[in-house]
């Protein structure tokens, strides 16, 4: 079936000619980034938007894979920060997200002359809370994956099919996603939860997250690495660098990881 599928994928990017990958580094828009360059070639162009929400390590990855690909990858800045409604962390925030990224890549695409601005939305996303892909349908984004039913699994097995080295990468959501709905954004608060996260993956941990809420940091890892890490880390020294960051309390969520876990209030309250 992923065979099929991978024939359709590249049936759609023949049929656009040319495209706009607005590519974040993740593995979904990492495997529509190579199949277009494997059918357009030069004629796909990735771009990464770049923001205090995208950890400098992970702009470091979107740049080395595109490299491994072969594709065409540029940079540009987006300032989301700026509009109000954003910053206020509303439930629908990712949508001003979207609007202000698609915003930006709509206009280049237009320039460059690329008619299509193509994103990495899979199936399973369609049954998330998702308010960015209204942003981004509403300025005439396709999304190549969702289209032909490719789920988060799939992207994995095909990617490694592929041979894509980052076929295994853990999901990594923007920095704003690790805030509770109407805990204000701001620069300073992004980069204490990056700095805390990085901190925790030079430590060789892999799936994780740092949520904040005011001066606590929550760190969420997979439920079966709780114990090992509680018993093999200096928590004192740990504590004592999230401090140096800023937080006031260092907390461990004992339910362990679980992507989306800040949407649980919005289910709650329905």
């Amino acid at each position: 079936m992923l065979v099929d599928q991978l024939g359709q994928l590249r049936a759609l990017f023949n049929e656009m000619g040319q495209a706009l990958i607005a590519y974040s580094g993740g593995i979904d828009s990492t495997l529509v980034a190579k199949i277009a360059y494997d059918v357009l070639g030069d004629r796909a162009l990735a771009v990464t938007a770049v923001s205090p929400s995208l950890l400098p390590e992970d702009l470091e990855d979107a740049c080395l894979q595109a490299a491994e690909i072969g594709i065409v990858h540029e940079l540009v800045q987006t300032h989301e920060l700026e509009n109000p409604d954003y910053a206020a962390n509303p439930i629908n925030r990712c949508y001003f997200c979207k609007s202000e990224l698609h915003d930006t890549l709509k206009p280049l695409a237009g320039e460059r002359g690329f008619p299509y601005v193509v994103d990495g939305v899979n199936a399973d996303d369609l049954s998330d809370y998702r308010p960015g892909i209204q942003a981004a349908k509403e300025r005439g984004a396709r999304s190549p994956l969702a289209e032909v039913g490719l789920t988060k699994a799939d992207v994995r097995a095909l990617a490694k099919h592929l041979g894509l080295s980052a076929w295994d990468k853990p999901a990594q959501p923007c920095l704003s996603s690790r805030f509770p709905y109407g805990e204000e954004i701001t620069i300073a608060k992004l980069q204490r939860v990056g700095r805390a996260e990085a901190y925790l993956r030079r430590m060789g941990l892999k799936q994780l997250r740092v949520r904040s809420e005011g001066d606590t940091a929550r760190i969420e890892l997979p439920a079966e690495s709780i114990q090992e890490f509680v018993l093999t880390t200096n928590l004192t020294t740990l504590v004592s660098h999230f401090q140096t960051l800023g937080f006031v309390f260092v907390t461990l969520d004992l339910e362990g990881f679980r992507s989306g876990k800040l949407n649980q209030v919005l289910q709650s309250a329905q």
